[in-house]
């Protein structure tokens, strides 16, 4: 795929950690490593289309997020 999105991830208390264009890799995905035990607030654009997802990075989260697609 490679292509570029929008990506901006918001901690619970407001701040910004990332606000970022980013490049996909060959197979659709994004790479992004998170800070451990906290919760972001996710948002990803491309052309007209968003996704928006809440993701913790807690013991036993998941550690691939699949369901942010653009459909």
């Amino acid at each position: 795929m490679e292509e570029e999105f929008n990506v901006s991830i918001v901690d619970s208390e407001g701040k910004v950690i990332l606000n970022d264009t980013m490049t996909s890799l060959s197979n659709g995905f994004i790479d992004l490593w998170l800070p451990r035990d906290q919760t972001f607030h996710v948002t990803i654009e491309h052309g007209e289309h968003i996704v928006e997802s809440e993701i913790s990075t807690f013991e036993g989260d998941h550690t691939c997020i699949t369901t942010m697609q653009f459909m």
